[in-house]
């Protein structure tokens, strides 16, 4: 995702966002992003179980009718 952007780049994003941000919202920000971003991976996951598991009963349902 961020391999595009290189060091310099990753600086510069940092200390605008420090300048904007400040010092002490800046680790309230990282986090709430972390926490954001754990949440997206979770539903992520919980809904491509779902879409797994709904195939698979599909494919039991066509081999049932083929028998």
């Amino acid at each position: 995702m961020f391999s595009n952007i290189g060091i310099p780049g990753l600086i510069l994003i940092l200390t605008l966002a420090l300048i904007i941000f400040g010092p002490k919202k800046l680790p309230e920000i990282g986090k709430a992003f972390g926490q954001t971003l754990k949440e997206f991976k979770k539903s992520t996951r919980e809904l491509t179980s779902d879409i797994a598991d709904d195939v698979e009963m599909e494919l039991k349902e066509i081999k049932k009718i083929e028998n």
